[in-house]
């Protein structure tokens, strides 16, 4: 985890437009570099480092000997990098694993480069001999990169629109910061005068094609066809690898566990592998709710299972009202289901930053959305329905639960890895036959499941523990947390109020006072930026004004909660 930022052409001085660069510093709590880049005045790198591999070289912009035209500036982990060094035998100069993007751009160019990487990555790539500037961003945008893009050229990038808000430009009009698309790579002429202009945007990989890094994996062959058994076979397979290659690590892991299905294969598989490696620790895993949660419970029943070094964080609902704010300028985002659950996920991480020494952070998001783990997929018209939706959910995950994820770790110094989105985990998943994939027997994530039954690696009653919405499994199922959030909503918001909602917010109107709320302390802090989301996280195929599973018809609470 460590925080990106570069300008290219900027028409103001750089001493000042450098102090944008410190609204990531949380990003890379470990050290900080801002470079100005030799022969082109106004273009410059801000990094902020967060050392994880490599203590030694890990300093950014990387620049090596062997292409000393070549500045990489880039966020993330590249898992397969010793991997790509061996079979096209690279000559390294560091240990950093992002060194690979600079022998395979020289080797191959940008979209070979790009999607021979399986890792999570946001990157900025200068060439100064061929004057080319590449912007690139994971499958599914698990790394944050935003960018501005002024008519006459100027280019601003960051990891998060923060650091670009404040930006000063020559343009008389706003210019718009959006998120890059995942999946993609763009290339940029750069002119003498340090501005640029956009030569093409392409996709180099989409979730459902099989990775062309796949040839170069080392993990064990795969059955062929569907027959259940081959297929539960590889599921096991690919998640443990995903797992395995995610253990790429000189500080120490943990892992964040709700005692739902995800979370807990995570962290058990996790331990597993912790000792086949033999790591040096036990891993710590950690649970938030209230003390009558039914995460909470379910959590410590998995940890004791698995022999992790648990602990539990309690909060009030008092506690998370007023850390509300706060999220939400950490998310940039105003979905009101997304804000909900980044309040448990940001005191969690707050709680591991200040209390413990564990900073990669396992998580299990990307489960629901790959394996159709939502409730209202028992709802889906049909399994063809299903697996679109599915498809549609991972595509869009950028703004809703990968972002989440992202942004309340990054906010206390952390580095998430989820594993559920591993590329040759989803591109397998997603091949398998849709009727495979959809609700089986009343049960959401089915064939997941059933891959792990009768293995005693998490309890039983877990495995086949319905779905929980995280923000609702925090707190009792006789009151979910959001629910002391409206009352509390109740005296800051009137029924006039948000009546005019409709028109004061045309974009993504709020429909109640918790929405129009949350959109007030995001206008707050980011005016006009409404469109960073295209819409709100809702379910599908059934009548619902709240994003909740508990406010569903199809809901129903477990018998021993």
């Amino acid at each position: 985890m460590c925080g990106i930022w570069a300008l290219f052409g900027s028409d103001e001085c750089l001493a000042i437009q450098c102090t944008n660069a410190m609204k990531i510093a949380h990003r890379g709590p470990d050290a900080f570099r801002f470079e100005n880049v030799n022969g082109f005045t106004n273009c410059c790198f801000g990094f902020h480092r967060l050392a994880i591999v490599d203590q030694l070289h890990g300093m950014q912009p990387l620049r090596v000997k062997k292409f000393p035209y070549l500045w990489l500036c880039y966020n993330g982990e590249i898992y397969n990098h010793e991997l790509l060094k061996e079979q096209f035998e690279f000559d390294y100069q560091t240990r950093m694993d992002g060194e690979i993007l600079l022998h395979l751009y020289d080797r191959f160019g940008i979209e070979k480069m790009s999607s021979l990487l399986d890792g999570v990555f946001a990157f900025i790539l200068l060439d100064t001999a061929n004057r080319k500037i590449f912007l690139g961003r994971d499958t599914y945008g698990v790394r944050p990169m935003f960018k501005l893009l002024t008519d006459d050229g100027f280019l601003a990038v960051c990891s998060e629109a923060k650091g670009l808000t404040q930006i000063t430009h020559s343009m008389s009009e706003p210019v718009k910061i959006m998120p890059f698309p995942p999946g993609h790579f763009e290339e940029f002429n750069l002119k003498l005068n340090g501005k640029v202009e956009s030569v093409q945007l392409e996709r180099f990989h989409c979730c459902t094609e099989e990775p062309k890094h796949a040839e170069y994996d080392d993990a064990e062959q795969l059955g062929k066809g569907f027959a259940l058994e081959t297929v539960k076979s590889n599921i096991r397979i690919l998640f443990e690898n995903a797992v395995r290659k995610r253990l790429m690590a000189h500080r120490r892991i943990g892992c964040l566990l709700s005692g739902g299905l995800d979370s807990s294969l995570v962290a058990a598989t996790l331990v597993k592998l912790s000792k086949e490696q033999e790591l040096q620790y036990p891993i710590q895993t950690f649970a938030i709710g209230a003390e009558d949660s039914p995460d909470i419970a379910a959590a410590r029943k998995v940890a004791a299972h698995i022999g992790s070094e648990h602990h539990e964080v309690n909060f009030t609902p008092e506690e998370a009202i007023k850390a509300v704010e706060e999220v939400i300028v950490h998310l940039e985002s105003y979905d009101i289901t997304t804000v909900r659950a980044s309040v448990g996920m940001y005191l969690v991480s707050k709680y591991i930053r200040e209390k413990t020494d564990s900073v990669v952070i396992f998580s299990g998001e990307g489960s629901d959305e790959l394996t159709q783990g939502y409730i209202y997929f028992h709802k889906a018209p049909s399994p063809k329905a299903g697996a679109e939706d599915s498809v549609r959910l991972l595509k869009e995950l950028y703004m809703f639960d990968v972002l989440r994820a992202d942004r309340t770790t990054a906010a206390h110094g952390l580095e998430l890895r989820v594993p559920f989105l591993d590329h040759r985990f989803t591109a397998y998943y997603l091949s398998l036959p849709e009727e495979m994939r959809a609700p089986k027997d009343g049960v959401e994530k089915h064939l997941l499941r059933e891959a792990f039954s009768g293995l005693d690696l998490i309890p039983d009653e877990i495995l086949w523990r319905r779905k929980e919405a995280f923000s609702d499994g925090m707190t009792s199922t006789k009151k979910s947390w959001y629910s002391f959030l409206q009352e509390n909503i109740e005296s800051k918001i009137n029924d006039s109020q948000l009546q005019k909602a409709k028109k004061l917010f045309p974009y993504n109107p709020p429909t109640t006072k918790e929405g129009l709320f949350m959109r007030q302390l995001f206008e707050k802090h980011y005016p006009g930026c409404y469109e960073w989301i295209t819409h709100y996280w809702m379910p599908r195929w059934i009548k619902a004004t709240d994003p909740s599973a508990r406010t569903l018809s199809i809901y129903k609470p477990e018998k021993d909660q």
